[in-house]
């Protein structure tokens, strides 16, 4: 008898528009939470929507509390977690980037109580993910979190966001090209489970960023509204799989390996970015779609090399033939290349 099982939890609203931010607390409501609302935000968000956030449900009677974090980090996890026993809080709102979303929905993970996603800018998947990533020393930690019940992405906010952070989360998308296929190997040569709907969800929303990639313009609000289908898309995909293979390969094993030779040099999606260039090339060779990859994330004003991350050639040859080691997570990096093999990858592509 067939027992196989799984659980798919997937956002129950998805919001996505001009002026959606002033809609939270009917985005809310049809999710029937109950309690008292925690709105978590960093400094920046906070002023540039938080606090619209906390003003709505004043207005319409509830009690929010907040709380701004600075960093993130597992210490900031555990002062939501504090902060929101001590309030007794019936849900939590993440109003932010990549930082306010991971800590509200591990914090929320922790206390099992609702999450929802308020995302300011469109700088990478885990607006709508089951995963947060938080930095420790040299590292960073991808642990599995509470996915949020609803998402609302306001597009004038994300307009208004650093374009940088918009190229970012298109990078993090393009960078699906080579998690995708670094998934099938693992699935070919180590009997990793593959889950052929989460590919392919995966693989099409990083060629339709590619195929929009000159409709991306920086002060386009309509940019906005492409990239956060996309980021939403690539969330949902993980959400299927159970895991972040959809959306992370061996282009994340090198950004993960960059972050701790080189703390704070880039930006996660640009590195994963550049990372795909290399990786894609490692996956099919000069005639490979290497250079589709490289040319969309020129076209949005991303990164393509060693110098526009603002790393070092041997830096990023290091990470190369080291990020095999980060965790055990079989990808075409295999048990590790040579220091010749990494630097005719990294030259051929163009990265140094």
């Amino acid at each position: 008898m067939f027992e196989k099982r799984t659980w798919i939890r997937l956002p129950r609203n998805v919001v996505v528009g001009h002026g959606v931010l002033g809609r939270t607390i009917e985005a809310v409501s049809e999710l029937h939470l109950t309690g008292r609302p925690l709105v978590v935000s960093s400094p920046t968000p906070h002023d540039v929507a938080g606090k619209r956030v906390v003003e709505q449900f004043e207005d319409e009677g509830y009690d929010p509390s907040e709380i701004v974090i600075d960093e993130a980090s597992f210490d900031a996890v555990q002062q939501v977690i504090d902060h929101a026993s001590e309030i007794d809080a019936g849900f939590l709102l993440g109003v932010g980037g990549g930082k306010a979303i991971d800590i509200t929905k591990m914090a929320a993970d922790d206390l099992g109580l609702g999450f929802v996603s308020v995302p300011t800018a469109a700088s990478h998947d885990g607006i709508v993910s089951g995963r947060g990533s938080v930095p420790e020393g040299d590292t960073r930690h991808s642990v599995a979190a509470e996915p949020p019940l609803a998402v609302i992405a306001d597009t004038e906010v994300l307009a208004e966001a650093p374009w940088r952070l918009t190229t970012a989360g298109c990078a993090d998308i393009i960078s699906n090209y080579t998690a995708v296929r670094d998934w099938q190997l693992a699935h070919r040569l180590k009997n990793v489970h593959y889950s052929e709907y989460a590919g392919a969800l995966s693989q099409m929303t990083a060629e339709m960023l590619v195929e929009s990639a000159d409709s991306i313009k920086q002060g386009l609000e309509e940019s906005s509204w492409i990239v956060v289908k996309a980021l939403v898309s690539s969330g949902v995909a993980m959400s299927i799989a159970d895991s972040s293979r959809p959306a992370s390969g061996a282009e994340h094993l090198f950004s993960h390996q960059l972050d701790r030779l080189v703390p704070d040099g880039a930006l996660h999606g640009h590195q994963v970015g550049v990372g795909s260039i290399m990786t894609e090339y490692l996956h099919s060779g000069q005639k490979g779609k290497w250079k589709d990859a490289r040319d969309a994330l020129a076209a949005i004003g991303a990164p393509t090399t060693a110098d526009e991350l603002g790393i070092d050639d041997e830096t990023v040859i290091e990470a190369l033939t080291s990020a095999h080691q980060i965790r055990d997570r079989y990808t075409v990096l295999g048990d590790g290349m040579s220091e010749e093999a990494a630097i005719e990858a990294a030259t051929v592509t163009g990265v140094i």
